[in-house]
Formats: C-alpha cells, sequence, structure tokens
C-alpha cells in the first residue's frame, strides 16, 4: 500500500483539450484561487486544428506563468505519453485529470481535495454511478452502452471502484508516476485499466458522485471500432490481472 502523505496545498491540473469557445466558462477555473487552493493549469495541445494553442497563449498572458502553462506538442501521440509529458512539468504533490472540454464541471475540484484529506486517498475518481452522479446530454444508446461497459467491468474485474471509464479523477503524482509505467492500454481501455492496476498495488481509491455533461463542441468519438477495442482490452485485463 502507498504511504505516502502529504497535504492538498499544491493542486496541479492537466488538460486534454481546450476550445476557443469556453472563454467565459474558463472563469471558473481561475475561482480556484479564491478558495486557497494552489494550482496551476498545464495545457497540453497535440497540434490541435481548432485553435487551442492560441487560446492558451492568451491565456498565460492573461493570468501568468505560473498558473497557466502550455505545454505543446507537434502532433497526437496517445493519452499516457500526454499524462507523462504534463507530469514532467507538474511541480505539486497531487494531479486532477479532467476533460477542458467542460464536460467535467470545475464546481467538483473542492469535493475531490476534501475527499482525498478525509481519507489520505492516493486516488480519488468521479463517479457518475453513485450517489448523486449522472449523465446528461447522451442517447439511451450511448447511456446503455456505458452502464453495459461499466456492468462487465465490475462482474469481470472487480476493480473496487464503481465508474472505470470515467477521466475525471485525482492522483497522487507519485501513484500517476507507477501507474503509468504499469498501464500498456489504450483509448477507452486506459482508464479502465488504471483503476485495475491501483487495484493490484493496493493504492486507495475513494469516489465523488459527479454530474458528466455531454460536451456541446465537438463530438465525441465512440463508435464500433471503439466498441471492439473495449471488449478486446476488457478481456486481456480479465485474463492477465
Amino acid at each position: 500500500m502507498a504511504t505516502s502523505s502529504g497535504s492538498c496545498r499544491e493542486r496541479h491540473f492537466r488538460f486534454r483539450l481546450l476550445f476557443p469557445s469556453d472563454w467565459d466558462k474558463l472563469k471558473n477555473f481561475m475561482e480556484l484561487g479564491k478558495s486557497g487552493i494552489n494550482y496551476e493549469i498545464i495545457i497540453i495541445d497535440d497540434g490541435s486544428p481548432d485553435g487551442t494553442r492560441d487560446v492558451a497563449e492568451q491565456l498565460e498572458k492573461i493570468y501568468g506563468s505560473d498558473r497557466i502553462l502550455l505545454k505543446p506538442r507537434e502532433k497526437k501521440l496517445g493519452l499516457g505519453t500526454a499524462y507523462i509529458h504534463g507530469m514532467k512539468h507538474a511541480t505539486g504533490n497531487y494531479i486532477i485529470i479532467m476533460d477542458a472540454d467542460l464536460s467535467h464541471h470545475p464546481k467538483f475540484i473542492p469535493e475531490f481535495i476534501r475527499k482525498q484529506k478525509e481519507g489520505n486517498f492516493d486516488i480519488v475518481s468521479g463517479t457518475r454511478y453513485k450517489g448523486n452522479g449522472g449523465v446528461y446530454g447522451w442517447d439511451l444508446k450511448r447511456k446503455i452502452i456505458s452502464r453495459g461497459a461499466n456492468f462487465l467491468t465490475q462482474i469481470l474485474l472487480r476493480p473496487g471502484a464503481s465508474d472505470l471509464t470515467g477521466s475525471f479523477r485525482l492522483y497522487r503524482k507519485e501513484v500517476l508516476e507507477k501507474l503509468i509505467e504499469k498501464c500498456v492500454s489504450k483509448g477507452y481501455v486506459f482508464q479502465m485499466e488504471m483503476i485495475v492496476r491501483a487495484r493490484q498495488l493496493n493504492y486507495t481509491i475513494g469516489e465523488v458522485p459527479i454530474s458528466f455533461v455531454d460536451r456541446v463542441y465537438g463530438e465525441s468519438k465512440l463508435g464500433g471500432n471503439e466498441i471492439v477495442s473495449f471488449l478486446k482490452g476488457l478481456l486481456t485485463l480479465f485474463a492477465t490481472t
């Protein structure tokens, strides 16, 4: 079991995407400073054609490089390597990972921090399937696929967490580093493997109910190929863990 300790005084955020149309919503993140949370926002742009880098550069000028850090890459190289790239530049003890299209609302961040302090957890995971958590903006087909995937993972993997495919999580920095070393999956299975490996390594996991709101801008990329890849990954984890 991980024995590292320390307060949640320093908070570091790593975003996958940042949309120009989210200007007003981004004010929600900057309110964190008023709550006494010491944080930085690390923006990793993988050569996005939607103007992400331009907006990030403007934000860096407005809020300062002590709050906004732009760390671009030339092209899309995968989620796991993006985490590694972000961690190289994170200076604190904790990292929160979330979707920057505001599907994950920053209002839940203080709850993640409180939960970590309460149980001294190694990981705090947002859950759509517990307490007052939920999903908004999905059609019935998407909800059935998500529920079905989660049900299968619970039966086959017994992960000790209610939501394996979500990506809104808080990690101790050293725990995240260790998990990324162990994980080999890609795509949707990557988030699931992170929790399964955490259980194997006896890391403690706390959960916070969240409301997931489907993105307003852009499209979700869940299709037949992603579903097949998920099932293959699930069976691989079942056979190897």
